[in-house]
């Protein structure tokens, strides 16, 4: 089988693909998507329910058969060497894999064992790792009595005793409250810092906003937008920048000068869209500065994260040719019927 190419200048891939396919009977979960994942770096993967992402992480984590495409994983073809592909990598599914009628330790000395490892090394790596997941205290203590932000320190735990150097997270945080959502995105960011490349799916904006390098958009078995969280919130209206003033001869002067903004006489604001860029902003003040007013308060609004996923997640693929990494138009929702999988 060809081996997928890199894309010119960019960096050799821990995960790439060309034209991954997966259908259940006649309905299409994964419709030709490309990857292109650096070594060493967080790649968020967003989509509604139903979208496959579940099922393009079982795909390249060996778990399920691809339909189509050339797939490498740690640089091994996922088709032709899934063995060594499974040597390289760790997977957190949606469900915790703990064993609740264990203790912490045992459920760590349980993967050691499966993972091979000499008695003493797997009992030395086990303590390492509770210790780093903060959960020393509770080693010997049942999992079932964890709270659900401990076993799932304890689920990514029982996944790195392998030293895998590519993790996938099938939505790691769903579940957990927001302080034990933040401790987890301290230990993948810690990951990452240690050379660990992840590959993350999560239906929170602000996660893949906080934690991700680069950022693709599922949507109907293709991948309808890809790029840093930045490009991304750029790919949709919105944006715009609102100046206020406190005197309201300089608020008439600016509204002439600027006669493309929105007046709010009331207030003594004025509003134009914008995309938040420097230049765009620099336009605006070059034009108050040509006539003399400045404004007494500038505000910059840019489309978030949520902006972005409603607007590409509230289309289905038209029945044009895909132009891969590019928005689609809106039209009706589409999802397939047949539900994902959970990954274990």
């Amino acid at each position: 089988m060809p081996t997928p190419a890199t894309p010119r200048g960019s960096s050799p891939a821990a995960v790439s693909a060309l034209g991954l396919r997966k259908s259940y009977g006649d309905k299409t979960v994964l419709d030709g998507i490309d990857l292109h994942i650096p070594a060493g770096s967080v790649y968020a993967l967003l989509g509604p329910n139903g979208a496959g992402k579940t099922t393009a992480v079982k795909i390249l984590s060996t778990l399920v058969t691809a339909d189509g495409g050339q797939v490498q994983v740690a640089g091994h073809d996922i088709a032709t060497d899934p063995q060594s592909v499974r040597a390289a990598i760790g997977v957190t599914g949606q469900f915790s894999a703990v064993d609740g009628l264990i203790t912490g330790e045992e459920n760590m000395l349980l993967m050691a064992d499966l993972h091979h490892l000499p008695k003493a090394e797997g009992r030395r790596v086990a303590a390492d790792l509770l210790d780093r997941f903060d959960l020393a205290e509770a080693a010997g203590k049942p999992a079932s009595t964890y709270s659900g932000g401990m076993k799932r320190r304890l689920d990514i735990a029982m996944t790195l005793v392998g030293d895998p150097r590519i993790i996938f997270l099938d939505e790691p945080t769903t579940g957990l409250d927001p302080r034990s959502r933040h401790t987890m995105w301290q230990i993948i960011r810690r990951l990452v810092a240690d050379g660990v490349t992840v590959f993350l799916t999560t239906q929170y904006l602000e996660e893949a906003d906080e934690l991700a390098d680069r950022i693709a958009v599922l949507n109907g078995g293709r991948i309808v937008a890809e790029g840093t969280a930045d490009e991304l919130k750029r790919l949709v209206p919105g944006g715009h920048v609102r100046l206020r003033f406190s005197d309201p001869a300089a608020h008439r002067h600016a509204a002439a000068a600027l006669p493309d903004a929105a007046r709010d006489d009331e207030s003594l604001a004025l509003q134009l869209p914008s995309d938040g860029s420097q230049r765009d902003l620099r336009a605006v003040l070059d034009r108050l500065d040509a006539v003399g007013i400045e404004a007494d308060e500038l505000t910059v609004h840019t489309p978030d994260l949520d902006d972005v996923f409603f607007a590409l997640t509230a289309a289905t693929v038209s029945t044009q040719p895909h132009q891969p990494h590019q928005p689609t138009q809106p039209t009706r929702p589409s999802r397939p019927h047949q539900p994902e999988e959970q990954t274990r």
